[in-house]
């Protein structure tokens, strides 16, 4: 590796404390890097999870729905759907992880049962809205995890480059460097010694 840097003390100062920084700063940001794949990891496992559920829900629900249609006609289901009155309230917040903002969505439902007179309805439909409305929630929840996954992700390969760039090349320029500046400075000591001593010992004949 080339060095273009004057050997002088002044110099050999600086690039020490430079040095130093960049170690710290090499620590503090490789602690981050650990920090965010923890919990990427952690993200990952939760929306493969949610993402399943979610999946499971919905084919539960649409099969309801089908067995509903299939009972009672899908004219008057479409009728009977007017009268339900579900309103989903989202309130959306974040907390930060290493610097980087994760959504908290928090889903609630209001809503103001029976919509309908249970005669001559099938237990289908009652059971179809039940689980429309766990599978809306589990979609809520998977979506938070998934932007989540993307900011974590995006956070991550930015403190990769960092941490690599470090790494790989300013640590070992400042460390050669040093290095090199400490030689020199100690050659010119020998050579600045070598020279006294001989002008020491033509003086003293």
């Amino acid at each position: 590796m080339k060095v273009n840097i004057a050997a002088t003390k002044t110099n050999l100062l600086r690039v020490k404390k430079t040095l130093a920084m960049t170690r710290e700063g090499y620590e503090l940001l490789d602690q981050k890097r650990k920090i965010l794949m923890t919990e990427l990891n952690t993200v990952v496992h939760m929306t493969e999870r949610l993402q399943r559920d979610v999946d499971a829900k919905l084919k539960e629900a649409y099969g309801l729905l089908d067995r509903a249609t299939v009972v009672m006609g899908r004219k008057r289901l479409e009728g009977l759907s007017f009268s339900i009155d579900i309103k989903s309230i989202l309130s959306l917040s974040q907390r930060r992880i290493m610097g980087v903002s994760i959504p908290l969505v928090n889903l609630k439902t209001a809503e103001n049962p029976p919509y309908y007179s249970p005669y001559a309805i099938s237990f289908y439909v009652d059971e179809t809205i039940t689980k429309f409305k766990e599978a809306v929630q589990l979609l809520a929840q998977l979506a938070e995890k998934k932007i989540a996954l993307l900011r974590l992700a995006k956070e991550l390969q930015k403190t990769i480059r960092k941490v690599n760039a470090l790494e790989k090349i300013y640590l070992p320029y400042y460390s050669v460097s040093l290095k090199y500046i400490g030689d020199r400075l100690d050659e010119e000591s020998r050579d600045a010694f070598s020279m006294l001593k001989l002008i020491k010992e033509r003086l003293g004949k």
